[in-house]
């Protein structure tokens, strides 16, 4: 029996819940520390799965499969290739460097690590799980959470953000829960095993083209693809700290990797049908959230909508639907999934001290807070794409295969890089170098412990940046077997 390497990974924040449970009321020591220990186990195994993972076989690997629902023809089937190991390693990472943001938390303190740890078991099964059905479970319990992880221990306007949050990733919810209905009862397998679907479902074009738009529409939705964008900047907003770095750093690839892997995947004929329309989308995604961006006079507002844009960047090379996109839409998943959760970190360290995130309010905190500063730094410049840095492969490979399909649209995305670069570099050089503000002086540097959360995400923008390999010799293989 093959070792469960990725039931381990899953299991180790649900352990931790139960866990967190029969902490007596009050010991916020223990909860923390619990919290901490759960998550360093499970980046140990995501370490280690990452390390292991057969570059050279590919494919699908470390698979376990045992009976759940027969009757439904529905199994416990879990399994990872090279776009589900990425994304295991990346909510590890995001995970961990979370918890460690999350120590500043000290109201609830048992109820939030509880919620927290809930919804990263969410996205562990959503992104190793084989079974349409069972992803579906995991996949809503990675979305629901976020409510009331909002709604009590968020700030700005955080009612009215959690709820309008919930209402559309429900309404997506619904559209891709009528797809899979429709896909159980029309395929000839009459299964939720993905294999058997995408192999064995026989489903006719028509079909295809009736339900891709539902599985894009649904999952795209929790990847803010425009115009159904507008709850994730409010979103960010309101959320605290920790939890907009999973909302920016995990969940909205999880939206991206359910369109990939059950819209694209199970329904190739609907998406290569569809694909023009998704570009167009894409590209006003990345173009509008660009310029808004540019706009903004709040820190979580100006990247909230610079994740529109990156996300669209996302949709647009899976819409483009050739190797080399799909490489790089996976590989911006990853990038912009450890560049935000920085951000949203740099942030909200300067708000625990200030209750601002106004622009105008800051200024010269490069020598008040060096090493805060530096990370922020490395985040911005990586999200403009500067070479050395994780976002330059990502956006690169998507360009590349973008233009190989549809030209003008990527000819018109392009220029978001140079509105980006000008927002960024305006806020560079107004936070951190520009004559001290209002707030300047309330700011101190960070702690060694605090600080090593930003510096663990500064560390893997660089080396991702440096030695692009290291995950493309991940990701290419799948996207070169899914052409054949």
């Amino acid at each position: 029996m093959e070792f469960p390497i990725l039931s381990i990974i899953m299991l180790c924040p649900a352990i931790g819940v139960v866990l967190l449970f029969l902490v007596p009321d009050g010991n916020d020591r223990m909860v923390r520390g619990l919290s901490l220990a759960v998550s360093i186990v499970a980046m140990f195994f995501a370490g280690w799965m990452y390390l292991a993972y057969d570059r050279a076989a590919a494919g699908y690997q470390f698979i376990e499969q045992y009976p759940w629902m027969p009757g439904l023809n529905s199994t416990y089937h879990v399994a990872v290739d090279g776009v589900g190991a990425t994304l295991v390693l990346l909510n590890a990472i995001v995970l961990l460097t979370g918890v460690i943001t999350s120590f500043s938390i000290d109201f609830r303190v048992k109820e939030y690590f509880i919620l927290f740890l809930l919804l990263v078991t969410g996205v562990f099964g959503s992104f190793i799980c084989m079974d349409f059905l069972l992803f579906f479970i995991f996949f809503e319990i990675a979305v629901l959470p976020m409510y009331l992880l909002i709604g009590i221990w968020g700030s700005t306007n955080r009612e009215y953000a959690a709820l309008k949050l919930t209402i559309m990733l429900l309404a997506g919810s619904g559209l891709v829960f009528v797809g899979l209905i429709m896909t159980y009862f029309t395929s000839d397998v009459r299964s939720f095993d993905f294999f058997a679907l995408r192999d064995g479902g026989g489903f006719s074009p028509g079909f295809q083209n009736i339900v891709y738009p539902l599985m894009f529409l649904g999952f795209g939705t929790l990847a803010a693809v425009f115009p159904l964008h507008n709850w994730s900047p409010d979103g960010h907003v309101a959320a605290p700290t920790a939890v907009s770095m999973l909302h920016a750093g995990v969940l909205m690839k999880l939206g991206a990797y359910g369109v990939l892997r059950y819209g694209i995947e199970l329904f190739p004929l609907g998406a290569d049908h569809w694909a023009p329309v998704a570009a167009v989308l894409a590209a006003c995604g990345v173009v509008y959230g660009a310029l808004v961006a540019a706009q903004q006079t709040d820190l979580k507002y100006m990247i909230g909508y610079s994740s529109v844009s990156h996300m669209g960047l996302v949709m647009f090379g899976l819409a483009a639907g050739n190797e080399l996109a799909i490489t790089g839409a996976v590989y911006q998943m990853f990038s912009h999934g450890i560049m935000t959760a920085l951000f949203f970190s740099a942030v909200g360290f300067f708000y625990e001290q200030t209750h601002s995130r106004n622009i105008h309010e800051y200024g010269g905190l490069a020598r008040k807070t060096p090493w805060v500063a530096t990370c922020f730094i490395i985040a911005g410049l990586a999200g403009v794409g500067l070479p050395g840095l994780a976002g330059f492969p990502a956006e690169f490979m998507i360009f590349l295969g973008g233009y190989e399909r549809f030209p003008v649209l990527t000819l018109i995305a392009v220029p978001s890089l140079v509105f980006g670069a000008f927002y960024m570099l305006r806020v560079l050089q107004r936070v951190f170098f520009g004559p001290e503000a209002g707030h300047t002086p309330k700011v101190h540097d960070v702690g060694v412990f605090s600080g090593s959360a930003r510096v663990i995400l500064a560390g893997l923008i660089i080396l991702f940046g440096v030695a692009p390999r290291l995950l493309s010799d991940l990701i290419s293989p799948y996207a070169m077997e899914f052409f054949k």
